[in-house]
């Protein structure tokens, strides 16, 4: 009888012991809890320049102007296109990620002609522009900003993939070239 009343009461300083050990607060200092904190890292756009095509539903677009603006709007750089879809817009030193990269087809262009594509990686440095990276930038947005995860859930949303070929299974051919072989 009485091993087994200290069998519980070691029992019962175990479990106290390691409830005080594990929960938070009761007194602690929270500063020294060694969980890292999600706090946000800024980074610069490495890059001297950012490069890419243009288009829209009908095809390239050649005339306009393409601006790199700053999360706030902000604008950075400009140029114009010249008979090309292809632009290059020098990037300003230090340049703080997200930045923005938009199209207009000129100054007094409806909103609903412009089109944006969002940079948020530090050494990418082609960006196309077209109405596909303007519904991913526009839903990442939403989601709460332009960070990756929401960038990568808004162009796995926003992608039109049949039902049918959603899986790997019954593809006969080179896996990496299915789905455009960005997997």
């Amino acid at each position: 009888m009485q091993s087994s009343i200290t069998c519980r009461r070691i029992l019962l300083a175990a479990i106290t012991m390691l409830s005080l050990t594990t929960l938070p607060g009761c007194g602690q200092d929270q500063a020294k809890s060694p969980v890292a904190s999600k706090a946000v890292v800024k980074q610069n756009l490495r890059a001297s320049s950012l490069l890419g095509a243009v288009s829209n539903d009908a095809g390239p677009i050649k005339t306009g102007s393409v601006k790199l603006l700053s999360e706030q709007g902000q604008e950075l750089a400009s140029i114009e296109l010249n008979n090309s879809q292809r632009y290059e817009i020098p990037v300003p030193p230090d340049t703080a990620l997200p930045v923005i990269l938009s199209y207009s087809p000129g100054p007094n262009a409806a909103k609903d002609q412009q089109l944006i594509s969002v940079v948020i990686h530090p050494d990418a440095s082609k960006y196309d522009i077209n109405p596909t990276t303007t519904r991913i930038a526009k839903q990442a947005k939403a989601m709460g900003g332009y960070s990756h995860n929401n960038m990568v859930q808004a162009a796995e949303s926003s992608g039109h993939v049949p039902d049918a070929n959603k899986t790997t299974s019954g593809f006969r051919g080179d896996p990496t070239t299915q789905y455009g072989g960005w997997h």
